[in-house]
């Protein structure tokens, strides 16, 4: 990458120089094959005040230049607000460049089902079923829950009674014990 740094009616001192370069520097983590890029300092005068201008040409590899020109009271500033730009559209191209577009709704679902076979899907399902007879079904006595629920720590137990009545036996806010 050629760096070139001119002034117009104001002097580039090695602050300022340094500066400049460790600016442009931060540009190659783009990886977007810089040429070159120029760099025009300036003061120039509009009512009265004193203001400086830089302007950032940097030249890309099969795309177009970007061109910054930027004005600031302080020629630090100037540049930091130019970089900071030229930052911007770099990243701009460099997404562009490299495709970080969302995929559309039906172009995931495609992609997913092309690695699935539904077939073996269905069959790995099957094979994972295991019936089990649940004690849920089975009739218990009222204080039997009661003595589970103690024992294991349980708020509820849902269970069917001896007459086949789905019950609740369950552990209130007072440490009491409601039967639904």
């Amino acid at each position: 990458m050629n760096i070139s740094l001119t002034g117009r009616h104001v002097e580039l001192t090695e602050p300022i120089k340094a500066h400049m370069n460790s600016s442009i520097e931060t540009l190659s983590k783009y990886n977007m094959d810089i040429i070159s890029v120029n760099v025009i300092a300036d003061t120039q005068t509009k009512k009265g005040k004193e203001h400086s201008v830089v302007e950032f040409v940097i030249n890309l590899a099969h795309k177009n230049s970007i061109i910054i020109k930027q004005n600031d009271q302080d020629l630090y500033a100037a540049i930091d607000l130019a970089i900071a730009r030229a930052q911007k559209a770099m990243r701009r191209m460099h997404d562009k460049e490299n495709g970080h577009h969302k995929e559309g709704m039906n172009e995931a679902k495609n992609e997913a089902s092309a690695n699935i076979n539904l077939h073996e899907a269905s069959e790995a399902l099957e094979d994972e079923i295991v019936p089990v007879e649940l004690e849920l079904y089975k009739p218990r006595e009222v204080e039997d829950v009661l003595q589970d629920i103690k024992e294991n720590k349980k708020l509820f137990e849902i269970f069917l009674d001896n007459d086949g009545k789905t019950r609740v036996l369950y552990k209130r806010n007072d440490g009491k014990f409601g039967l639904y």
